[in-house]
């Protein structure tokens, strides 16, 4: 669990979406309260990755990782970027190939 939220981090931080998209099942979800709205499959984590991470200059700052099981890890993070500053957290889950499905995102 660890090394694959350190990795998508490593590659949003990079601005690399085509590196962060390798992480991901293709049926993946990204549910991100804060914009209100589900982003589905390679297309709509591509979408969030531009759109937020790329678009806003965002910098993610892993703050800590609370691994559940071999499938679930609530992280806490520090994001800075074009729109200020803010934290909150990402809630990874991982099928049994070792890929990300889903990925509830907040804001404190």
């Amino acid at each position: 669990m660890k090394k694959i939220i350190k990795q998508f981090i490593d590659a949003a931080n990079g601005f690399d979406v085509e590196a962060a998209l390798t992480l991901f099942a293709d049926d993946a979800v990204i549910d991100d309260i804060s914009v209100g709205e589900k982003f589905k499959n390679t297309t709509g984590v591509r979408k969030y990755l531009d759109n937020f991470f790329v678009g806003y200059k965002t910098v993610t700052k892993l703050e800590s990782i609370e691994v559940i099981d071999d499938r679930n890890a609530k992280v806490k993070v520090d994001f800075t970027g074009d729109f200020g500053h803010e934290t909150g957290g990402l809630d990874f889950t991982i099928n049994s190939a070792g890929l990300i499905i889903t990925i509830n995102a907040y804001l404190d």
